[in-house]
């Protein structure tokens, strides 16, 4: 028998970053530096300090999300929230800003207000001021504007010492690689918007042979929704990314070979022993059988007394109308009798009347009515118990004196008819024989068959979600392409994996697949995964700051970005290659000015 894959989801909530006290180790001798790894999807923060009371792991994590509430009617103004203070990113989705376009900044006001809750919450203690180094990291050829107003915001706004801008992939190999550094290779990232293909040649990064493909874990979990909701239309409001996140994270595979493994299933019994069910939230309250004998007999006799109630109220209402109508009519009556002739005919006109046999006609009718409505208040206050009958044919048994029923009581009786047109106390049927229709928490589940390789296949195949990009296999042999064949073998015996979005089971097999595919007969390559593919790029900045702590290699400081604007870097091993801005020189206007005086001297040599 097949194992019950069942699986529910874990919703889980962001907890609140708590506001962290800095020990005496990060204050002296000198400031330690401060790592924070910015990150479209996650960003990790932390202190690099040699000292072993000073954890060596990142004090922050939380998604690079910032939320502004409208604030409420009472005069309370808009509350900003960060990161893990949303709590859960769903019930505020469409008020979600990320300071990333793709994997570059852009939006720096929601970046300062990032910046401010990582010093606020690492207990940065300093006045006016961030009194320690930053390492950061950055995109890959990251545009000068992007670092331009980077640099203005950590050293205008910030007023920090210096700064370190770092590649997070590269850190990452720098961290997996220190034993043997510097070394040569072709380190692949794989993260939230973005995949890399970054070739190394003597631990620098080869910036001119880089490739860049604009799909990383965003456009799985997109496609992923996309496909759930299409088969299942009834969930779909509850079908959100969130969700599609966390299967991604627990529940997706790289199939070696995409072909074969969607040939597997479309074999009953695979897809029985492989398909996993999410069971969405429900509840138990809409099961019929759950609801007990003496339960239903309560409910109807309450919705009984409730009949009984309203009944007598619209008795009681009617009759005092009727009772002030026909007040009203005798007064008229009286004065016909008494002789005031002007006033009963002007009394007739109000009343829309035209002589007093009309007159004494709807008296009649009016007080018989009234006599009725007493009769039938009088009954309703001996009788404690109405029998009130289901059926509408015999509605009118209700009269008690069997005369002509009003057109209101009838009205008030049918709109409670659908009360008791599902219980009949005489067949009343017992409570086993009600079953449901279908199994609720079956049909609350989402069963997971080919998805589960369909989404994280795209960033082999981006023509699954119609992008006309090339995926990483061939991505990866167009940079090999550009090298010699020495340098190749030199690239593919160090093939680095890296980036949460590498993650999945199987990935490691399918690269080498791919690479035994494409290199020549009896060659070798070797295919690594990075130790911590989502912290190691922090790891390998704390391990470059630590290092480079009382060295200038690498360290912009405040007097190099005062002189040479805010787009300059300092390259280092796992930096970006800086190239400056040049702009084109132009002519000196002294030699234009005879050029144009003699130029303009005889207008008919011009023409």
């Amino acid at each position: 028998a097949a194992p019950t894959r069942v699986f529910a989801f874990r919703d889980a909530r962001w907890a609140p970053d708590p506001v962290l006290e800095p020990g005496a180790a990060v204050r002296s001798p000198q400031p330690a530096p401060l790592v924070i790894d910015n990150g479209s999807f996650q960003t990790r923060a932390g202190w690099a300090c040699p000292d072993p009371a000073v954890p060596a792991e990142p004090l922050l994590r939380f998604r690079s999300l910032a939320a502004r509430s409208r604030g409420a009617r009472g005069g309370a103004g808009a509350e900003t929230q960060v990161g893990n203070d949303l709590g859960s990113p769903e019930p505020l989705r469409w008020l979600l800003r990320s300071p990333f376009d793709r994997n570059v900044p852009v939006q720096l006001e929601l970046q300062e207000l990032l910046l401010d809750h990582v010093f606020q919450r690492l207990g940065v203690s300093s006045q006016g001021c961030v009194d320690h180094p930053i390492v950061l990291t950055e995109a890959v050829c990251n545009p000068l504007y992007s670092r331009q107003m980077m640099s203005e915001l950590l050293f205008e706004c910030y007023q920090v010492p210096k700064v370190s801008y770092g590649v997070d992939s590269l850190y990452s190999f720098y961290h997996n690689r220190r034993q043997s550094w510097p070394c040569s290779g072709l380190v692949i990232s794989s993260g939230y918007q973005c995949t890399h293909i970054l070739p190394v040649l003597e631990g620098r990064l080869d910036a001119k042979n880089c490739k860049r493909i604009n799909l990383g874990g965003c456009q799985a979990a997109v496609y992923l929704q996309r496909l759930l909701q299409l088969k299942y239309p009834g969930h779909f409001a509850a079908i959100t990314l969130s969700r599609m996140e966390e299967i991604l994270h627990e529940h997706s595979y790289i199939a070696q070979d995409y072909i074969e493994e969607l040939q597997k299933w479309r074999c009953p019994e695979y897809y029985e022993n492989n398909v996993h069910k999410m069971q969405l939230p429900f509840s138990n309250k809409l099961l019929g059988s759950t609801v007990a004998s003496e339960e239903k007999q309560e409910k109807r006799q309450q919705q009984l007394r409730r009949l009984q109630e309203l009944n007598a109220r619209r008795r009681e209402e009617k009759l005092q109308l009727d009772q002030e109508r026909l007040d009203r009519l005798l007064y008229v009556q009286e004065l016909l009798e008494d002789g005031q002739m002007d006033q009963f005919h002007k009394a007739l006109v109000e009343l829309n009347m035209d002589s007093a046999e009309e007159l004494q006609s709807y008296i009649n009718k009016l007080s018989l009515s009234v006599e009725q409505t007493k009769q039938k208040i009088l009954q309703s206050e001996v009788n404690t118990e109405v029998d009130v009958v289901d059926s509408k044919p015999e509605t009118p048994d209700l009269d008690p004196l069997g005369s002509e029923q009003s057109l209101e009581d009838v009205e008030s009786i049918n709109e409670f008819e659908p009360l008791f047109a599902e219980e009949q106390p005489e067949v009343e049927k017992p409570v086993a024989a009600v079953q449901p229709v279908f199994n609720l928490a079956e049909y609350h589940q989402l069963f997971l068959g080919t998805e589960r390789i369909r989404a994280p296949e795209i960033v082999f195949q981006p023509s699954l979600i119609g992008e006309d990009q090339a995926g990483i296999a061939e991505t990866m042999q167009y940079v090999l392409e550009r090298y010699s064949k020495e340098q190749q073998a030199i690239l593919v015996q160090n093939v680095f994996l890296t980036g949460g979005n590498m993650m999945y089971p199987g990935l490691k097999a399918r690269i080498q697949k791919e690479l035994l595919e494409m290199r020549p007969f009896q060659s070798s390559f070797q295919v690594s995964l990075a130790s911590s593919p989502v912290l190691d790029a922090w790891y390998g900045a704390r391990d470059w700051a630590v290092e480079y702590m009382n060295r200038e290699e690498g360290w912009i400081s405040r007097k190099d970005y005062e002189e040479k604007g805010g787009e300059y870097l300092k390259e280092h091993c796992a930096s970006n290659v800086y190239v400056p801005i040049r702009l084109p020189k132009q002519a000196p206007r002294a030699a234009e000015a005879p050029s144009r005086a003699s130029g303009t001297g005889n207008p008919s040599e011009q023409a």
